[in-house]
């Protein structure tokens, strides 16, 4: 049997209406209305995807989606009443892979579900004919092994990436100044599998920066064109 989604929400409706439709397209769920509870079912079972409300009554989404992303690798999806894009912005931040505002369409949540458990499911051969044979690269500092899917800071450290966060980085390294657009990027990681209004890219790669830029508020190696989507500006050697 399949991990279950959990469903964190403190409405006990939005939980009935999530299970009822998940559950309906072959999902396992189980559901917390806190982050007690949510803790709990993490230490019960591993938990394929979890669904975060942004406010859980006395309790902060946002804290609760931090502590998930610093402890685990689990997929989160944002659902939540909240319109302000800014909020939008900061749960992407924070790590959440994607975000549906209420009301939201059943539809559209299971296509949103099964987008981000395929991507994480996927181990992905990001330019295949390249990592097959294990290239490595070099820049500034940096190197990145892509058959041991492996990179190292300057210092020699091993830098903790995410499968999405080294795919995206190989897709950048193997192209080193070439502009790419939001959709170019979601195509290449996500396949047919996202949405125009899925703005998950940005959330992906403000959680790279963090990692590998001195200053990620003043990017210097993985750079916005504004109006058009990314480009890597470091200076890339095949070592």
């Amino acid at each position: 049997m399949a991990d279950p989604i959990l469903i964190v929400d403190d409405e006990p409706e939005i939980r009935a209406l999530l299970r009822a439709g998940l559950e309906a397209e072959g999902f396992v769920v189980v559901e917390a209305g806190n982050g007690v509870e949510a803790e709990a079912h993490f230490a019960a079972r591993p938990i394929s995807l979890v669904t975060l409300d942004l406010k859980l009554g006395g309790e902060d989404g946002l804290k609760l989606a931090r502590d998930l992303r610093a402890k685990r690798n689990t997929p989160i999806i944002m659902i939540t009443g909240k319109s302000d894009p800014i909020d939008r912005v900061v749960g992407l931040e924070l790590g959440a892979d994607d975000y549906i505002a209420k009301p939201f369409l059943m539809r559209e949540v299971v296509a949103r579900v099964r987008a981000v458990l395929r991507r994480y499911q996927v181990s992905d051969a990001i330019g295949q004919p390249e990592t097959a044979g294990g290239v490595r690269y070099g820049f500034e500092g940096w190197t990145m092994d892509t058959l041991r899917r492996e990179v190292r800071a300057p210092d020699g450290s091993f830098c903790d990436l995410t499968t999405g966060e080294f795919n995206l980085l190989a897709l950048l390294v193997q192209r080193p100044g070439r502009v790419l657009s939001r959709d170019e990027l979601m195509d290449m990681l996500k396949g047919h599998d996202w949405t125009p209004m899925d703005r998950s890219i940005d959330g992906l790669v403000a959680r790279l920066r963090k990692k590998i830029e001195p200053a990620s508020e003043r990017p210097q190696l993985v750079k916005t064109v504004r109006g058009v989507g990314y480009v890597f500006a470091g200076n890339v050697k095949r070592l």
